[in-house]
């Protein structure tokens, strides 16, 4: 069961250890996914379809997705789960939609004009897996932002079930967003052929989207081909709780997201060492009541751990030195602490406001930074499917008057070319002057 520890230095053998199971790397895997990616920019569709009946079932029943059938699967759906993904897309869009960014203008009183355009990428590719760790929830999360960036085309890879079917939840996710095509394909091989196109399937400008250990070692060795939205590793939550918090909560937030992987870190840092204990003892209790028990103890046996801290203010300090994708402050005064924990890629603040609220429902985006990288990036938003570039206008007298300052800059910096540009411009303006 999870261990406890003190923060008296020996809480830094443990943060190395979560560290470290992030930077493993398996060249076994790189090397197969390499093979499929030079496959598959060879042979196109050929080899998407032959890895398809080879790793996910042997006889698809589509390689593209009839609309008809993507759009039955939201007729036919159940009620209940239509009107609860609406109201989630409801809350995603109201979040994402405040995240929207203009171009600007600025214009001088000597006739130059500088500005930057804002616009959505061309077309996106979004994976999503499709077997056992089926997740609709992940299509909103990556679509909708998508949609409100102004992404022209987004494309779906998704693998079908062992039946040859495509999940029906995915397609009813992919309707409710107007995703414009799906695939059923999955693994490293869909990922190289959003990255370099196929027969059937367009390429696109970024790719996006959680999978399997193939899928991000392919993301990654095709990052600089196609951009992508992260490389994710497995997923942590912290729980930072004073003498307030209710160990019953917090036991069953540990858990919620130990139950993902083998490897994901779950960790609760506390200046309570009568809550530590209380939640060892919940944990227990709870445990064998849960369908992924068998994963989840093994998470918490290896990257899981209950830290006490001597204050409050050495607690934020492990907590923002771990850097976790999901961060909760079960404390007295939840909202003091906005501004003192930097390091994380979602917050959750108070008693109510468990991870699976964001996961879901609340409304900012669940795709995460990961492994310590919540130091410098940033969740998914509109800003991840926009781009951006800037204009210059400047007349005939504006660049007459900044010449000297650009030549002398270029030449200090030995290129000749550069400032031969200005001159050759500058030459006939004053010749004419005189």
């Amino acid at each position: 069961m999870i261990r406890k520890i003190y923060a008296d230095g020996s809480e830094m053998e443990f943060i190395k250890e979560v560290e470290k199971r992030s930077r493993d790397t398996n060249t076994d895997v790189e090397k197969t996914v390499s093979s499929i990616i030079e496959d598959v920019r060879e042979n196109g569709d050929k080899a998407v379809k032959k890895y398809t009946e080879k790793f996910d079932c042997s006889a698809p029943l589509y390689y593209e997705v009839p609309n008809d059938v993507i759009n039955d699967a939201l007729t036919e759906a159940d009620p209940r789960l239509v009107d609860v993904l609406l109201n989630c897309v409801e809350n995603i869009t109201a979040f994402h939609n405040r995240q929207k960014q203009n171009g600007y203008m600025m214009t001088g009183e000597d006739g130059t004009i500088l500005g930057q355009r804002v616009r959505g990428l061309d077309r996106v590719g979004l994976y999503v897996p499709g077997g056992t760790a089926a997740y609709p929830s992940s299509v909103l999360m990556n679509a909708i932002p998508a949609k409100i960036a102004g992404v022209k085309e987004i494309i779906m890879v998704t693998p079908p079930l062992k039946d040859g079917t495509p999940n029906k939840d995915i397609l009813l996710a992919a309707a409710i967003c107007g995703v414009d095509r799906i695939f059923m394909c999955g693994g490293a091989q869909a990922v190289a052929a959003l990255a370099y196109g196929t027969e059937t399937i367009p390429k696109v400008s970024k790719i996006v989207g959680p999978g399997n250990i193939f899928v991000a070692t392919a993301k990654k060795m095709l990052y600089g081909v196609v951009d992508i939205d992260m490389i994710a590793g497995p997923s942590e939550i912290l729980v930072l709780a004073d003498e307030t918090a209710d160990p019953k909560y917090v036991a069953a937030d540990l858990m919620s997201q130990a139950e993902h992987d083998k490897l994901a870190s779950a960790v609760l840092v506390t200046i309570s060492d009568k809550l530590a204990d209380e939640v060892i003892s919940e944990l227990e209790r709870q445990l064998p009541t849960l369908s992924r028990k068998e994963i989840i103890a093994h998470s918490l046996d290896n990257y899981g751990a209950i830290i006490v801290a001597s204050d409050m203010m050495q607690a934020c300090d492990i907590a923002n030195r771990l850097a976790p994708e999901h961060l909760e402050a079960v404390v007295e005064n939840p909202l003091e602490y906005i501004g003192k924990l930097d390091n994380v890629g979602s917050l959750f603040l108070g008693q109510y406001a468990p991870e699976p609220l964001g996961d879901y429902y609340a409304g900012p985006n669940h795709v995460l930074p990961t492994s310590g990288t919540a130091r410098f990036f940033s969740p998914l938003s509109v800003d991840s499917f926009i781009k951006k570039s800037s204009y210059i206008y400047y007349t005939k007298q504006a660049l007459n008057e900044a010449a000297d300052d650009i030549i002398l800059v270029a030449e200090r910096e030995k290129l000749t070319a550069h400032a031969n540009s200005i001159k050759v411009r500058v030459n006939d303006i004053r010749s004419r002057e005189d």
